[in-house]
């Protein structure tokens, strides 16, 4: 046999073992197994009755500041109004009125509307209360800072005839409704400068501060309670009605006034 017959046998021996060494690396080699994604869940969702606006308090709600908005049916809370339970929701509470503000995107919920043909005092007024609208010293008032639904005490002041100053607070921890014709705070305006303030009051305390700003020439003024003060019992303070307390010379001492 030539010897380029014995080379080329060799070359191809060679070449042979080659291949079959690749094709016994390939087969030890893992297998990578593709496997298919699971199918995302679907989120379940329902229609609710949301602000699609900011919704002043003591303002109709309005067909126009209403949306229908999908909401995941996880997050439905109890009070919430579906699409589903009351699908002419858009004209059943249009004319209902915020008792306090709605912000855009929430929820409408029964306990925050008022159901009432009439104006926002007289249906969110409690039973047996009033709303007084009373003058009252701005400049003594807190320098101003007093707003709707904080709570204050009415302070009488005047003098007597013999130029003495007599001075009492006629009642305690009583509601305020409004200021002048503002029901709520106003963003931007925290502070409302106002000389008519609207008090929330029983029978009693209606006669009492019509009594005194008589007295005092519609000049009275109001003390800003805090906030931790307000779980008092809202009332008078005198021990009994027509007393006042007279400062003389720094003492005070009670008297009676005259009906």
């Amino acid at each position: 046999m030539k010897p380029i017959q014995l080379i080329l046998i060799a070359v191809a021996l060679t070449a042979a073992i080659g291949a079959g060494f690749v094709m016994m690396t390939l087969n030890d080699q893992p297998q990578t197994v593709i496997q298919a994604a699971a199918p995302v869940p679907q989120i379940k969702l329902k229609k609710v009755l949301v602000a699609g606006q900011n919704i002043p308090m003591g303002s109709a709600l309005g067909t126009e500041r209403l949306i229908w908005q999908e909401w995941p049916e996880d997050g439905v809370h109890e009070g919430f109004i579906l699409e589903s339970d009351k699908p002419e929701g858009l004209q059943e509470y249009a004319p209902t009125i915020a008792r306090s503000t709605f912000f855009a995107g929430e929820p409408i919920r029964e306990e925050k509307i008022v159901r009432s043909d009439s104006g926002y005092l007289s249906a969110i007024l409690p039973a047996g209360k009033r709303a007084v609208a009373v003058r009252v010293d701005a400049k003594t008032s807190a320098g101003g800072f007093i707003l709707p639904n904080d709570h204050v005490d009415v302070i009488m002041s005047f003098r007597n005839e013999d130029d003495e100053w007599i001075t009492d607070t006629i009642l305690q921890n009583i509601r305020v409704l409004a200021i002048d014709q503002v029901i709520e705070e106003q963003e931007g305006d925290k502070a409302k400068v106002g000389d008519t303030v609207t008090l929330e009051l029983n029978s009693e305390q209606v006669e009492i501060i019509t009594e005194a700003a008589q007295i005092s020439n519609n000049k009275l003024t109001l003390a800003l309670r805090s906030v931790e003060d307000t779980q008092v019992v809202a009332g008078k303070k005198r021990g009994r009605r027509g007393n006042v307390r007279l400062i003389r010379f720094g003492k005070a001492s009670e008297i009676k006034t005259k009906n």
